[in-house]
């Protein structure tokens, strides 16, 4: 490979997407993540000459300090070095990495290294990497140890959406010895991290000690393992094409704007048991992959379609995973994060609340999912208002309560003539199980008289003319 051929090679893959992008965005930017590694090296010579080049492109090298090295100071002054050298800006990024229980360091260093390129990356922009030919091998090697499907065994693209960027990697058709080779030819000085020759981390095994034996046998196994992979892309490729014509059928999307909760998507389960077991998983994952979730693992998959499907229609379905959770309600799966579902405090809403009574504060605003409701104090108008406590009560609020207590809404039929219990209140108005006990309840001593945003018990209606407590719905968080 010649100077000339590395520019060419950088030139076919980030020019069309940056000139697609310049119809979206005006300034869009190639950003280099720059180990200073021979691979970075190299790819970072290729950039300077684009650079040159083309003027007019803004370039940025992107050096992550992961402080894993006693020698990571040592390599941010040769980055900044070779960047003046390049005459290419640089941009020195620290990182913590910590290790949790059974989370491997090399996938915790690479998080927080995409983590900080992140920050730099605006929509259009180009973000390089400089993994090649061997490194593919890596992957699709690591994919077969995992067991994975075509979509693992598809590796790495050269060209692939990220995020609001894009993700391209030049050098993916070029081997490992093509590499070093430039870099010699060309008198590159590079780094050499101490890590790579620890056979404990499973890439480091692979380029130690079985590839080398592996290319020994078959010279050119790289080559033809990138072959199968992009085979294995180009299946994946139809197989995502047609889940994408299916999946709409399954999506339950929210139906009224008025609905005081509604989950963002869900995904029902009518007739999903008459399916095969592999179009089950394949919908399944790609309604997971819709709600931008990280997918669970082939086994864990498979208990969630056996428990959402084999459950009781009253069943209290909840499959967790990492920080996200799957539930049912009503015949329809909801993926979740669990952190959205986590114990309420109601201690300071309620002392507002108390303020808003005594005259202190003229409004109050309470969150209820992605909902505002601002209760405000008034003369009663044409829509329902809570009644004011009467002297000498206990005002309380609190998130959840038990299911058997009776409240009477103002909603009820005039057929009904008696208080009905606050879990079947729930089901009429159509609230999951794992959103109740984020909905406010007020209490006078221990009666229940309104649940904000859902109802006023009749019983404590304000009488007309009279002040009382008003609740409207003031905007959605998204609209702040």
């Amino acid at each position: 490979m010649t100077p000339a051929e590395l520019l060419h090679t950088l030139e076919q893959a980030a020019m069309p997407l940056y000139h697609a992008s310049a119809n979206i965005d005006d300034s869009p930017k190639l950003v280099l993540a720059y180990s200073g590694g021979v691979d970075s090296e190299v790819l970072a010579y290729g950039l300077s000459c684009l650079a040159q080049r083309y003027p007019q492109i803004a370039c940025l090298l992107i050096h992550v300090h992961h402080g894993l090295s006693t020698n990571a100071d040592t390599w941010v002054q040769h980055c900044i070095n070779r960047a003046k050298h390049y005459q290419l800006p640089l941009q020195v990024e620290r990182v913590n990495v910590d290790k949790g229980p059974r989370q491997s360091l090399e996938a915790q260093a690479r998080e927080a290294r995409y983590q900080a390129f992140d920050r730099y990356l605006n929509p259009g922009d180009i973000l390089l990497t400089a993994h090649h030919q061997d490194d593919q091998l890596e992957t699709l090697l690591l994919a077969l140890k995992r067991g994975q499907g075509p979509k693992g065994l598809a590796a790495m693209g050269t060209v692939q959406t990220y995020k609001h960027a894009w993700l391209v990697r030049p050098l993916l058709d070029i081997s490992r010895d093509q590499i070093e080779q430039f870099a010699a030819q060309n008198s590159l000085l590079h780094i050499e991290d101490e890590s790579n020759q620890d056979d404990s981390f499973d890439r480091n095994f692979l380029r130690l000690e079985i590839i080398p034996r592996l290319k020994q046998r078959w010279p050119s196994i790289a080559t033809t393992a990138a072959r199968s992979a992009a085979l294995c892309g180009e299946q994946q490729q139809i197989i995502d094409d047609e889940v994408s014509l299916r999946l709409p059928h399954w999506l339950v999307l929210p139906s009224s704007e008025n609905a005081l909760i509604t989950e963002s998507c869900g995904f029902s389960l009518t007739g999903f048991a008459q399916l095969t077991p592999a179009w089950q998983a394949l919908l399944f994952r790609g309604y997971l992959s819709h709600c931008e979730l990280n997918l669970p693992s082939q086994v864990q998959l498979q208990q969630m379609l056996s428990q959402l499907l084999a459950a009781k229609d009253d069943a209290n379905v909840l499959i967790q995973w990492g920080d996200y959770q799957v539930r049912r309600f009503a015949n329809v799966a909801y993926a979740l994060n669990a952190s959205e579902l986590d114990p309420l405090d109601a201690t300071q809403l309620t002392a507002n609340f108390l303020s808003l009574i005594n005259g202190d504060v003229t409004d109050v605003i309470c969150h209820i999912g992605q909902h505002q409701y601002r209760l405000s104090q008034q003369g009663a108008a044409h829509h329902p208002l809570l009644a004011l406590p009467p002297a000498n009560t206990t005002v309380t609020l609190r998130y959840g309560a038990a299911g058997s207590i009776k409240c009477y809404p103002q909603f009820a039929s005039s057929q009904r003539q008696k208080p009905r219990e606050l879990k079947k209140l729930w089901q009429e108005c159509h609230i999951p199980p794992w959103r109740r006990q984020q909905i406010p309840l007020i209490f006078y001593n221990d009666i229940l008289v309104a649940a904000i945003g859902l109802w006023i018990d009749k019983r404590y209606l304000a009488p007309a003319g009279q002040q009382g407590i008003r609740v409207i719905k003031a905007m959605t968080r998204d609209n702040g």
